[in-house]
Order: C-alpha cells, then structure tokens, then sequence
C-alpha cells in the first residue's frame, strides 16, 4: 500500500525566486495553478526572504541559501558575493540531490541563481521565467542552459531564439486577473474621477514630488471631482501630506494597501513605474495608465516594457526626466475631459492582457518535463 501511495505521489517542484514584487508575484501565482494540480512545492530563496512570504508562498517549505548580488558594487563587495554564491550553489546541490525534484522554475534575481545554478551542474531541468522585455542578465546566463523559457512578453531581447522561448505571460495575482472581465467605473465630465497612482516595490519619491503639485496646477472645479490614493515611501508620507494641503481633492496616503484588486476595479487612470508586474496587471484590469518608468532599472528594461503600452495605444509614456507638475496637469485634464478617450484606451489595455499565465507555465513545465519523464521507461 505504502509503494502504491508513493507511485501515486505527484512529483515535488522547486521554486527559485529574489525578493522584489516581480519575482514574488509571478512565483506565488504558480505556486497556486501548482498546488490546484497538488504538486510537492517548495521554495527557494536567501536569508532575507526565508519565511518572510504570504499566500502559497508562505505555506510551502522554504529553504534559504547564501546568494549575493553583484551588480553596480565595489570590487570587494563583488569578491564576497561570489563566495557567498558559490556557497549557495554547493548548499543547493545538496538539496537537490536530496529532494530529487522533477524540476527548478527560477523567476530571477540574484536569489535565484544558486538553486538554479545546482539544478544545471546536476542535470535537473531547469524552466527560467523572464519577467519583462529585456532578458536580465542572470536570466540571459541561465537560459542558455535551460531546458525552456518562458517569457512575458511578445518580444524579448536576449532571450534564446527558437522553440527554446515560449511566451507564457506574466502570471498575475488571480484576484487581479479576474478584473479582466469586470465593468471599469463610469466617466464623464462632471463625474468623480479615481486616481490610483504606485510606486513599485521600492515606492517612488518623483511621484510625491510632482502629483501633488500637478493637482493644485487644475482648477478647483478639476481638484473636487479627484480621489487620490497614492502609495508612498514610510519617510514620504507626512511630506506628501502636507504637499497636497490647499487642494481641493480627496486623499489617500499609505506605504502599502492590502486591497489592490479594489483599487484597481475602482480607478479611471493609474500614475505608475513599468515594471513587469505592473505592466501586466494594468493590462489585465484594463486600466488606462501614465507610466513612468524607471531611468536606473538594468538595461532600461522598464522603458521597453511600456512601449508595449504605448505602441498598443493602452496608456501614456513619460520620460522621467520629463515628467514634471506642468506636463502631467495637461495629461490629467485630458483625461478628466474625454472619457471616450479613457474607454479607449482600457480597451486597448486588455487586447495584449494574458489573465492565465499561470496556467499556461503550469502547462509548460508539464508537457515540457512532467509528461515526457513520465512516459520514459521505468529504471531496472
């Protein structure tokens, strides 16, 4: 009975994920289509993150390893990261050769190299999801060796030519993925106009410097019809509180908002960065949108991920350096002035929307790995 139960057994996958919202999200997202098809899981990450998750995520076994990041640091810093890398590497394959998982997804970021690293030098299979247009250069590395890759978007620099790549989307929140075929709030020029504006995981001191200021630049009757729910950094807050006083707008200030899938269904535009996360959940509710992306993120990854915006006609693109009170006042009071605009452009938001890409990397990792290795005859 014992040896039926364990014939029976779906196999364990591993999970490598950093700590940013965009390796997070996608990760958990899989981790719940997986999980729904009862797959072992279990997760893979450093120090800092161990045991730090919610969701799925936080209910699996997490193992964390020594991992260190490389990037834009001093030369000594770069000789530590290394050993502590390759102690990561060595720690995983341990784990590895111990779980015997049927396969490594990594999402990216520095903590995920190790395990999926261990998983190339052992042979185990190795799926490498790629977040955004421009293939990191962690991912770049290790997607050479990878048995597939799945990419969010349409067209990725960097990633492997070939029925290697195969385009999965960007798994979302599921919560926020079912917004796709909810009604957006009603526009008009008199109505009251929901204003959602986002940071990214890491907050975005330019957005508390310039919105405030572009709201006061409208005239009163504009500044009534505006609910502002803006997140903001822990140390920004009372600043941006006070820079909003004297308008005549509602608002909202918070470092961190538990009800997104809300906030989302219930705001006519998003103020936000380009990250892959966010591209794909801004699609996915069908929000018309001003992004501003990042001008330090790696290989300016963030302004190719809202060209798709942009080119698709979903959403507005300003330049950092560009995006100053004066610019994003006219913006506003376009949009508060032409709501088929609006409608226009959540339309279009949706048309490059992927909602089930969390089923589609679940579908991958088993008719690329799980099916065909459970056709191969059994070992003697």
């Amino acid at each position: 009975m014992t040896s039926r139960k364990r014939k029976n057994k779906k196999p364990l996958i591993i999970l490598t994920a950093g700590g940013t919202g965009g390796h997070v999200y996608p990760a958990e997202a899989l981790a719940e289509e997986l999980a729904r098809r009862k797959y072992r899981l279990m997760l893979v990450t450093d120090k800092r993150g161990q045991n730090n998750y919610r969701g799925k995520l936080g209910e699996i076994p997490n193992y964390a390893v020594y991992a260190g990041a490389v990037m834009g640091k001093s030369k000594w810093f770069k000789i530590k990261s290394l050993f502590k890398t390759a102690v990561g590497v060595l720690q995983c394959m341990r784990l590895l050769l111990k779980e015997r998982p049927a396969c490594v997804v990594g999402f990216g970021g520095y903590a995920s190299f190790p395990c999926s690293m261990a998983a190339i030098l052992l042979g185990t299979d190795l799926v490498v999801h790629e977040q955004n247009s421009v293939m990191s250069r962690t991912n770049r590395f290790l997607g050479r060796y990878a048995t597939v890759v799945a990419s969010s978007f349409k067209k990725t620099k960097y990633a492997p030519a070939g029925h290697k790549t195969v385009q999965t989307g960007m798994p979302v929140r599921k919560a926020i993925a079912e917004l796709f075929d909810t009604p957006r709030p009603k526009t008009g020029k008199t109505l009251p106009f929901n204003i959602l504006v986002l940071g990214g995981s890491q907050g975005a001191r330019i957005f508390s410097d310039v919105v405030p200021a572009a709201v006061k630049l409208l005239d009163a009757k504009q500044q009534k019809r505006i609910n502002m729910t803006q997140q903001c950094r822990p140390e920004d807050i009372e600043n941006t509180k006070k820079a909003y006083e004297g308008s005549k707008c509602t608002v909202e200030i918070s470092n961190f908002f538990e009800n997104m899938p809300e906030l989302y269904a219930a705001s006519h535009i998003i103020i936000s960065r380009a990250g892959a996360s966010s591209v794909s959940e801004i699609a996915a509710a069908g929000i018309p949108s001003v992004l501003v992306p990042l001008p330090t993120a790696a290989d300016d990854h963030q302004t190719s991920n809202a060209a798709e915006i942009k080119n698709g006609k979903a959403g507005m693109v300003i330049a950092q350096k560009d995006f100053s009170p004066t610019v994003l006042a006219t913006v506003l009071n376009d949009f508060m002035q032409n709501p088929d605009m609006l409608k226009n452009m959540s339309e279009n938001s949706r048309k490059f929307a992927i909602t089930d890409a969390a089923v589609r990397l679940a579908d991958l990792i088993e008719n690329k790995i799980i099916i065909p290795a459970a056709k191969q005859p059994a070992e003697k």
